[in-house]
């Protein structure tokens, strides 16, 4: 099973290998119910289209 990546930029996601790798990823859910993950950068490049519920599409 391959680590997840961001669904913005494409960065690889962090394995299991521990909290500290996991730190600062943002895990949401579409409008369809599906599971996505943000890396770090694009969290905080994204922080207030995430905090108003912007669909992604307004991104």
């Amino acid at each position: 099973m391959t680590p997840p990546a961001c669904r913005l930029c494409g960065a690889p996601g962090p394995d299991d290998a521990g909290v500290a790798a996991v730190a600062g990823w943002v895990t949401d859910r579409d409008e369809r119910g599906r599971d996505g993950r943000l890396c770090p950068a694009c969290a905080r490049r994204h922080v207030r289209d995430i905090e108003s519920k912007l669909d992604v599409e307004w991104w």
